[in-house]
């Protein structure tokens, strides 16, 4: 299965309209700093968004198949963006009281996220630019 992601820049602006999908509206744009008018997200800032927000959703749904109360799940990922290699700090917080085997388990769930399996298992880029 292919996933399909378009930006389309905004004139006069480094804002971009990002359809994800061909459904969903993401807009990103970049710091003042960088010449942005630091309106939404820049594009870099949405990697470790889509990290936390993966491990987020796998655990919760490896929860509910387990009948599984979590409570609240937060996920902070600090995503260290100048090092080489780059690298994700990863915290998990529920907000329920869980057994340490339980916890154990939601840490490996938790690593088996399709966004954390992609990276890890290497990316190949194939680009092309085409003009009018």
């Amino acid at each position: 299965m292919s996933l399909t992601a378009t930006a389309r820049s905004i004139p006069g602006t480094l804002r971009q309209d990002v359809l994800v999908r061909g459904r969903f509206h993401v807009t990103t744009d970049e710091p003042e700093s960088l010449g942005g008018e630091d309106t939404a997200p820049a594009p870099h800032e949405l990697f470790p968004a889509a990290l936390a927000a993966c491990v987020s959703t796998t655990i919760v749904t490896y929860a509910r198949t387990k009948g599984w109360e979590l409570g609240e799940v937060v996920v902070d990922v600090d995503y260290e963006n100048v090092e080489t290699p780059r690298r994700f700090d990863i915290r998990i917080r529920v907000s329920a009281p869980l057994e340490d085997a339980q916890l154990r388990r939601l840490e490996k769930v938790a690593a088996a996220c399709p966004v954390r399996r992609g990276i890890e298992s290497g990316i190949v880029f194939a680009e092309r630019i085409d003009a009018a």
